[in-house]
């Protein structure tokens, strides 16, 4: 069974490979948060939301003009609490249905 230090230097090796491909220089991952988002995306919308959601927050903090590693982090974590915002927004309308339209 892998420890949770295999997972984060399995996914910081995986994180300088593509950043590498990808020509993305100076780049630094908070793969904690981004599994965070992905796992709750997942789990309350489809198996698939969680990397739709990984994708659309890096583009979204792609598109923000920064002047280094700490502009960069905090335009991903602006996406990504965005992200989880409309998700715990989801998450409270659910809980409030309740049992209604479920057919039980």
């Amino acid at each position: 069974m892998a420890t949770p230090d295999d997972e984060e230097r399995t996914l910081s090796e995986w994180s300088r490979t593509l950043a590498q491909a990808l020509q993305i220089l100076d780049l630094e991952v908070d793969h904690p948060r981004i599994v965070e988002l992905a796992e709750r995306s997942s789990g309350l919308v489809s198996p698939h939301a969680g990397a739709i959601s990984a994708f659309l927050v890096g583009y979204a903090a792609g598109t923000v003009t920064t002047d280094g590693r700490e502009e960069t982090s905090a335009a991903v974590e602006k996406a990504v609490k965005t992200v989880l915002t409309v998700i715990h927004k989801d998450e409270e309308t659910q809980e409030e249905k309740g049992w209604t339209g479920s057919a039980q």
